[in-house]
């Protein structure tokens, strides 16, 4: 998120999305790439669109969330390999999600995982290459599976107001659907794939376009079915996500980073007999306790003009005792918001800290988080 500053150049290295087109024509403006995919980031003021999500609903192109397919008689046997969440209860049409660890126990990727069939998975990415990740361990695991990237690119229509349009949509019956399940179906003959999950800690539901010729015509039904309840083109809000603590990879952890320096030990079962990668690291990390935490923080001193675009210094008496991994202003909260990693001894709530940022120096004390709706209650109700 971000204004554009300059003119952004398109090339043919970078894929473009089936809605591409579509999100140009409705006013987007700035882009940046994620999983070697252009994504819109700027349809104008980033405050309006946190308003317009809490307030009524967007419309995102997240097509960049690419998708890890995995089929075959051993396709559940190898989903449980690539991540330390027990699988063993997650049934057909149900979402989790998961994190993708390395044999040292660093995290590979944090995605949704869908179930289809008993033998048919989608890891839906974050950034990062998984996809080569996953073919690298299918070589040499010995299991019958078969592993590609589908034809398949997901719209986020989230907000308060994703209920209603989704019944215009698909008629009153969606409204059954659960959080973090999925339906497959069709909208007028265009095939798609519908979860109620998203990444905005609003309601809301993802749109698995499964034809991407058909990315334009999607986009039009879908905003013109929103319209007589506000729904606007925009993207992810970084406000509102780092108002809900949602994680983002690269920026709050990477392939350096465990589960449990993230609070995530619930995504990490130690104990199912079913085997996958990091176990014995993991069981070590946990053994041993980390040095460090991801908190929540609050900073002082005027609101933050943009997120931050590098992590910055976090200071105690001077000394460097970790750093700031994504920082906003909250208009709704009227504060700096803050996740950060911490040494584990500067981790306590109301510990006192100091962020060094490019403008200068702000004093931060550890909070909870996540810092609006602790309990998720917004996005599952």
């Amino acid at each position: 998120m971000g204004s554009n500053t300059g003119s952004v150049g398109f090339g043919a290295q970078i894929r473009q999305s089936p809605f591409f087109e579509a999100t140009r024509r409705w006013g987007a403006t700035g882009f940046s790439v994620y999983n070697h995919m252009y994504i819109p980031r700027d349809f104008g003021d980033p405050e309006r669109n946190f308003r317009n999500l809490i307030e009524r609903a967007i419309l995102c192109d997240v097509s960049v969330e690419r998708q890890v397919e995995i089929t075959g008689p051993d396709a559940a046997r190898f989903a449980q390999l690539l991540t330390p969440r027990n699988l063993s209860s997650l049934q057909v049409g149900q979402c989790k999600y998961v994190l993708l660890t390395t044999q040292e126990g660093g995290i590979i990727n944090d995605p949704v995982l869908l179930r289809l069939g008993e033998n048919h998975f989608w890891f839906s990415l974050a950034d990062s290459d998984a996809l080569l990740w996953a073919k690298g361990v299918a070589a040499f695991a010995g299991l019958s599976v078969e592993i590609r990237e589908p034809d398949v690119s997901p719209l986020q229509l989230q907000g308060p107001r994703s209920l209603d349009i989704m019944k215009a949509l698909f008629g009153e019956t969606i409204e059954q659907l659960k959080y973090f399940w999925l339906i497959e179906t069709d909208l007028d003959g265009i095939p798609v794939v519908v979860s109620r999950t998203g990444w905005s800690s609003e309601r809301g539901y993802e749109i698995y376009l499964r034809d991407g010729a058909l990315g334009d015509r999607l986009w039009e039904r879908i905003m013109e079915a929103g319209e007589p309840f506000g729904l606007q083109p925009g993207h992810t809000s970084t406000i509102r996500r780092i108002e809900g603590a949602m994680l983002s990879y690269h920026a709050d952890m990477d392939i350096h980073t465990n589960p449990f320096e993230l609070g995530l030990d619930r995504l990490v079962d130690l104990e199912m007999e079913a085997p996958f990668i990091g176990r014995e690291a993991l069981a070590a990390i946990k053994a041993k306790g980390v040095a460090r935490l991801l908190v929540g923080l609050e900073m002082d001193g005027p609101p933050l003009p943009r997120p931050n675009d590098r992590h910055w210094p976090l200071l105690s008496d001077g000394r460097q005792v970790g750093h700031v991994t994504s920082a906003v202003y909250s208009p709704r909260l009227e504060k700096n918001i803050a996740l950060g990693m911490a040494e584990i001894g500067c981790s306590a709530l109301g510990t006192a800290l100091t962020v060094v940022e490019q403008e200068g120096a702000r004093t931060a004390s550890v909070v909870e988080k996540p810092f609006f709706d602790p309990k998720k209650k917004i996005a599952s109700a």
